[in-house]
C-alpha cells in the first residue's frame, strides 16, 4: 500500500519537509522533491518510520529518480534571529527556490506555510505519511542534516552529536551542563529544563 503520488491537478508538484526542529543544535533542513507522473515507490515512507539504514539506501533512488530536488540548511545564528517556525519555513523556501524546474503546486508537511512566489499550495497534517513526495523530501531532510551532524560531531565529540543528532536526549543535556554549549547550539533555546531559574 504505497503513498499516493499527488495531491493537486498539477504536473509539477513539489513535496516539501524538514527536518531538526526540535534539536538543541544544528540547523534546520529541508528538502523540496518533484517526481515525474506515475512515479511510484513502495519503501518511501516518512523518515521518522524509516531505520537509518533504509533512509541511506533511498536517499540516491529518490535523487536519481526525482524530476528535481533540493535541500537547504538554516543555521543556529538565523534560528535564534527569526525563531525556529519562521526558520523551518525559510528552509522550505530556501530549498523551492534551488529547484531546476520551479513547480506548478507546493505541498508542505504540518499545518504553518507562507506564501512562496505566488505558488499555490496546501499545507497537510502526517503530509510525510501520505504523499510520496512529501516523504522523500523528508527522508532527504533528515540524510543531508544527520551528515552535517555527523561531520560537527568531530569538532566537538563530547556532545555525541552523530548519535543524538542535535536532539535533547540526556546524555546531549548532561554534555551542556559539563561543557557548555558551542557555537552550533540554539541560544534561543531552552537548552537544560532548569535554564529558565538561572537566567531570571
Amino acid at each position: 500500500m504505497g503513498l499516493k503520488s499527488k495531491f493537486s491537478q498539477f504536473n509539477l508538484e513539489c513535496g516539501t519537509d524538514e527536518a531538526g526542529r526540535g534539536c538543541l543544535a544544528g540547523p534546520v533542513t529541508a528538502a523540496a522533491v518533484i517526481f515525474p507522473i506515475g512515479f511510484k515507490n513502495g519503501i518511501i515512507n516518512d523518515s521518522k518510520q524509516l531505520s537509518e539504514k533504509k533512509r541511506n539506501i533511498l536517499k540516491p533512488i529518490i535523487e536519481n529518480e526525482a524530476t528535481t530536488f533540493s535541500f537547504a540548511h538554516i543555521f543556529p545564528t538565523k534560528i535564534d534571529t527569526i525563531n525556529i517556525l519562521n526558520a523551518s519555513i525559510l528552509a522550505m523556501h530556501k530549498s523551492i527556490e534551488q529547484l531546476k524546474i520551479a513547480p506548478e503546486f507546493i505541498i508542505v508537511d504540518g499545518n504553518r506555510f507562507k506564501p512562496f512566489n505566488d505558488i499555490p499550495f496546501e499545507t497537510i497534517i502526517k503530509g510525510d505519511s501520505i504523499y510520496t513526495s512529501i516523504a522523500a523530501a523528508s527522508v532527504l531532510a533528515k540524510t543531508y542534516r544527520d551528515a552535517y551532524m555527523e561531520e560537527i560531531h568531530k569538532e566537538f565529540p563530547m556532545y555525541n552529536w552523530k548519535k543524538n543528532k542535535g536532539y535533547p536526549t540526556k546524555e546531549h543535556r548532561d554534555a551542556i551542563r559539563k561543557y557548555g554549549i558551542t557555537k552550533y547550539h540554539r541560544k534561543s533555546f531552552r537548552l537544560l529544563p532548569e535554564q529558565y531559574q538561572l537566567d531570571l
